[in-house]
C-alpha cells in the first residue's frame, strides 16, 4: 500500500490532509470493532505494567536540561524515553503477570531502572528526583529552549498555542493563589506521574473502566504529592488543575458554550464498550497531528493480522483522559488496557508499587461482584469525588455510593483496604507482597502523611526562616535522600534547610532570594501611608504599582523622612510627589553578580524585580547580607575555601 505523508500548515491538519487521516481512524475504529466482534482479543489473563516519569535536576537543585545526554548515557536502552521537557526522563517497566510476586517483580524493575537512571545522571554532574511538580520549577525553565526537540512536541505546541488564539491562563486556588500567563504548552512539564495498566477483556471493560472511575476519587486522595507550585501552596494535588489548563485547545469565545477540555475525568458511564469512548473522542476533538499511514486495517485483518491502528493511537494519545483506554499487542495478540493517570510520581518508588496495588486489587475485587456501580452514584459525583480529593487529598470527604457521606481516611482504612486484599487474594499474589504494600497506603492514611502532606509540613515549618526559593530547594533535596532509603513518605522526617547546603548555585539568580510577598501602594496614595506601612512591617522601600501592577516608582524611608521633616503634610500630599520615578529594576533572571554590581554603581538599596513589565519581587542590601552569611557558614562548616558571590 502506498504511503501517504501528512504534511500541515502552520502545524494544523487541513483540508484534504485532515480528511485523510479522519478517515484513517474511522477505519481503524470499524477494525477495532472487528477484532470484538471476532474475539481476536486476548482473554484470560491480566497483567500489570508502569510509566515513571522523574525530573532531572542540577547541583543547585533546579531542572536541569539534560536528557538527551544522559539517554547517551544510558546507551538508549528502549526502557527509558523523553517526554516533554528536556528536564523530564520516563522510565516503562515491563508487563507483568497480575498474579504471585507480579508486584515486587515490577518494584524491583522499577526500583532497577531509576537507580540506573540516577547513577548515569550523576555522572554528567545531574541528579533525577520523583515528584509530581518540581518545586524548584521557575517559570523561566519553561521556555520553548526547554522542549524536547521533538517534531511532535514542536507540532502539539504550534497547533495548541493556534488554537487557543493566544496566551495561555492560569488561575488556580488553593492555601495561596497562581495567576499567570504563558505562551507556550510548556507548563504541562511542570508534572510527572506514575501510570498504572491493568489489562482487561472486552466484555468486561465497559465494567471496569467505569469502577475506575468510581474509585478515582480515594486513589488520588491517598496518593496526592503535588502540593507546591511556584512557592504557591495549591491542592493537594496541583497537576489535575494545571495540566488540564496547560493543554486546554479551548479559545476564550467559546466561554458559554459546554465544550470539553482535552484533559478531563470524562462526561458520562460506558454502556457497553470500548469503543464507545475512542467514538465520543472522535466526535469531540479535532485530530492535532497526523503521521505517515501505511496500513489498511480491513485488509491486514483479512491476512489473519492485526492491524496497528497507528491513526487511532495517535489521536487517543492527544486526549488525556485521567482513566485512558489503551489498545496494545503482545506477541502478536491485541489487547485492552485501562491506564491509570491519577497518581503522580514519587514519594517513593515503595510508595507507587502500593498505589498501584492498592488500586488493581480493587479493580479485580469489586470488579468481579458483577455489579454495576453506576446505579449506585452519579457519573458527576463520582468526577467531584476526584475533583474533591485533588483539592484536599487525605482530609477529602465524599458523597460515596448510595449518597452516603464519609471521609476518605475513614472510607480507605474501613472499606476499601480489606477489599483491596480480597482482590490480590483472588488473583493468587504473593500474601508477602500483599501484606507489605497495602500496610504501606494503610500505614500514610492512618497518620494521615501523603507525600502531599509531607511536602506541605516541612514548607511551613520552615516559612519563618528562609525564602520561598530555600524551602524549594530543601523539600527536593530532602526528597532526593529520603528516596533512596526505600522508606515509605509515612516515614519521612521533615525536611531541613541544611539538607540543601547553601552553595554558590543556589544564589546564581535573583529570583532564588527574592522577595515575593510585597506591600506596594499606589501613586494617588497618601504618604502618610507610606510612612505607616514602612513602621508597621519594618521596610525601607515601597514600590508604587498602577492597577496592573506596572512599577512606577519607589519610595524609600529616606524620602519620606526629608519630607517629614521638611514640614510636609504626609496626609494630603499623595507618594506621586515624592516617589523616585526613573527606577533602576532587574528580573528574575539577573545574576547575583550583575544585581550587586548594579546595586554598588547606582548606590541605592534595592532592586525592583520586573517580569514581563509587571513587578514579581524586589531585593535588597539587607538580602545580600543573608546570603554573605549563609555562603560564609556553609565554607566554615565544610572547610570551602572562601569565593566571592
Amino acid at each position: 500500500m502506498t504511503t501517504r505523508s501528512h504534511k500541515e500548515t502552520d502545524g494544523e491538519l487541513v483540508g484534504e490532509r485532515q480528511r485523510e487521516f479522519m478517515s484513517a481512524i474511522l477505519a481503524d475504529v470499524r477494525a477495532l470493532e472487528r477484532m470484538i466482534e471476532e474475539n481476536l482479543f486476548e482473554t484470560g489473563i491480566r497483567r500489570i505494567g508502569a510509566e515513571q516519569e522523574m525530573f532531572l535536576i542540577d547541583e543547585a537543585w533546579a531542572p536541569a536540561r539534560g536528557v538527551l545526554k544522559l539517554l547517551d548515557q544510558l546507551g538508549h536502552d528502549s526502557h527509558y524515553t523523553t517526554e516533554l521537557g528536556m528536564f523530564q526522563l520516563e522510565a516503562n517497566c515491563d508487563p507483568q503477570v497480575f498474579s504471585g510476586d507480579g508486584f515486587s517483580r515490577m518494584h524491583a524493575q522499577l526500583d532497577d531502572l531509576v537507580d540506573r537512571a540516577r547513577t548515569c545522571a550523576r555522572q554528567i554532574g545531574i541528579d533525577v528526583v520523583l515528584m509530581g511538580i518540581l518545586p524548584t520549577m521557575r517559570k523561566a525553565d519553561l521556555g520553548l529552549e526547554g522542549m524536547v526537540p521533538s517534531a511532535r512536541y514542536i507540532q502539539l505546541n504550534q497547533i495548541v498555542t493556534a488554537l487557543r488564539g493566544g496566551k495561555f491562563s492560569f488561575s488556580i486556588k488553593g492555601l495561596d493563589e497562581l495567576i499567570i500567563e504563558h505562551d507556550s504548552v510548556m507548563l504541562e512539564a511542570c508534572n510527572s506521574s506514575f501510570q498504572v495498566h491493568l489489562q482487561v477483556a472486552p466484555n468486561e471493560f465497559a465494567r471496569f473502566y467505569n469502577l475506575a472511575q468510581v474509585l478515582a476519587g480515594p486513589i488520588m486522595s491517598v496518593s496526592a504529592n503535588s502540593p507546591i507550585v511556584f512557592g504557591r501552596r495549591l491542592w493537594a494535588e496541583t497537576r489535575i488543575a494545571l495540566f488540564r489548563q496547560a493543554v486546554d485547545t479551548r479559545s476564550h469565545t467559546q466561554a458559554l458554550r459546554e465544550t470539553e477540555a482535552r484533559v478531563s475525568f470524562g462526561t458520562r458511564w460506558v454502556k457497553e464498550s470500548v469503543v464507545e469512548i475512542f467514538k465520543e473522542d472522535i466526535a469531540r476533538f479535532r485530530a492535532l497531528v497526523g503521521t505517515d499511514l501505511d496500513e489498511d486495517p480491513m485488509a491486514v485483518l483479512d491476512r489473519g493480522e492485526i492491524p496497528q491502528l497507528k491513526a487511532l493511537r495517535l489521536h487517543n494519545g492527544t486526549i488525556y483522559r485521567w482513566n485512558r483506554a489503551c489498545f496494545g499487542i503482545i506477541e502478536g495478540k491485541p489487547h485492552l488496557r485501562i491506564e491509570n493517570r491519577v497518581m503522580p510520581a514519587g514519594p517513593s518508588t515503595l510508595d507507587e508499587i502500593a498505589n498501584a496495588a492498592f488500586w488493581s486489587g480493587l479493580m479485580v475485587e469489586m470488579g468481579a461482584s458483577g455489579e454495576d456501580y453506576t446505579k449506585r452514584i452519579d457519573f458527576d459525583q463520582a468526577g467531584a469525588n476526584f475533583y474533591t480529593a485533588a483539592r484536599e487529598g487525605i482530609g477529602a470527604h465524599f458523597v460515596w455510593l448510595d449518597n452516603e457521606d464519609i471521609s476518605a481516611r475513614d472510607l480507605v482504612l474501613g472499606r476499601l483496604l480489606p477489599l483491596a486484599m480480597a482482590g490480590l487474594r483472588r488473583q493468587g499474589c504473593s500474601e508477602a507482597d500483599s501484606q507489605r504494600y497495602l500496610k504501606v497506603v494503610e500505614e500514610r492514611v492512618s497518620t494521615a502523611r501523603t507525600g502531599a502532606r509531607w511536602q506541605l509540613s516541612s514548607w511551613n515549618s520552615l516559612r519563618d526562616r528562609s525564602t520561598p526559593a530555600e524551602r524549594a530547594n530543601a523539600l527536593v533535596a530532602a526528597t532526593v535522600q529520603r528516596q533512596q532509603t526505600g522508606r515509605p513518605v509515612s516515614e519521612w522526617e521533615r525536611a531541613r534547610l541544611d539538607e540543601a547546603k547553601a552553595s554558590r548555585g543556589n544564589y546564581l539568580r535573583i529570583d532564588q532570594y527574592m522577595t515575593t510577598d510585597l506591600f506596594t501602594v499606589h501613586a494617588d496614595d497618601a504618604v502618610e501611608v507610606v510612612a505607616n506601612l514602612m513602621i508597621w512591617e519594618r521596610i525601607r522601600h515601597v514600590p508604587v504599582e498602577d492597577k496592573d501592577h506596572r512599577l512606577v516608582g519607589v519610595l524609600t524611608y529616606r524620602a519620606v523622612l526629608r519630607f517629614v521633616m521638611s514640614g510636609g503634610s504626609a496626609r494630603r500630599t499623595p507618594v506621586s510627589d515624592i516617589m523616585k520615578r526613573d527606577v533602576t529594576t532587574v528580573t528574575p533572571e539577573t545574576t547575583t553578580v550583575e544585581a550587586l554590581r548594579l546595586m554598588r554603581r547606582l548606590r541605592v538599596g534595592c532592586l525592583p524585580v520586573v517580569s514581563e513589565d509587571q513587578l514579581v519581587g524586589i531585593v535588597t542590601d539587607e538580602d545580600f547580607m543573608d546570603i554573605a552569611a549563609k555562603l560564609l557558614e556553609q565554607q566554615l562548616s565544610d572547610g570551602t575555601p572562601p569565593d566571592a558571590v
